[in-house]
């Protein structure tokens, strides 16, 4: 299954030069957050195929005005085409701010999941807005990972992590593609189109 990866930042390549042979294989679009509502709405009406996403910290937009034709699939694991996609949005901060987090809030959040987590048998695709704490994230500032993320990669091996947040600008050094045993983690900021 091809399936389209965004996050963060709006491509002008899909948005403003959207031709739709190029996306004519994919069956999924997953969003890790921070887009504009309209932007994921575009995608669901232009590619046909269902777009899931998790809200990112930029996102309280959406409480008002959500993408139209999309899933939110925060706090909740979607299986889609027997693939379960686990749902985790936000970013790791004390502010107490919408869809910002502390990290005994996310875990809190993850305990809530334990009945859904044992009847699914797990999941295969972890989706946040957050990287894992020292997988892709940078330490000790705000793009700081959850530790909670990587108990639950070590505790159930998906085969994916996708999440966004952390844009390589910041960075330039951060890698997009990292493997944490037998997971994959993969950086959505723009877009990215992965083979499952």
């Amino acid at each position: 299954m091809k399936i389209l990866l965004v996050s963060d930042e709006e491509s002008s390549y899909i948005w403003d030069y959207f031709e739709p042979e190029r996306f004519k294989d994919i069956e999924l679009i997953v969003s890790c957050g921070d887009l504009d509502a309209n932007y994921l709405t575009f995608l669901a009406t232009m590619i046909p195929a269902a777009v899931i996403y998790v809200h990112g910290n930029h996102d309280k937009k959406y409480l008002v005005n959500p993408p139209e034709g999309c899933i939110s699939i925060d706090d909740d694991i979607f299986v889609y085409k027997g693939i379960r996609f686990f749902g985790l949005g936000g970013v790791k901060s004390s502010r107490n701010a919408e869809f910002e987090y502390t990290e005994q809030q996310m875990r809190k959040r993850i305990r809530k999941r334990r009945w859904d987590l044992w009847k699914n048998k797990g999941f295969d695709v972890l989706v946040t807005h957050a990287p894992a704490y020292g997988l892709g994230d940078l330490p000790g500032t705000f793009h700081e990972g959850f530790h909670a993320f990587r108990s639950l990669i070590d505790q159930y091996n998906p085969r994916y992590h996708f999440f966004g947040h952390v844009h390589s600008r910041y960075d330039h050094g951060t890698k997009e593609i990292l493997k944490h045993g037998d997971t994959t983690l993969i950086n959505a900021c723009g877009y990215k189109i992965i083979e499952y």
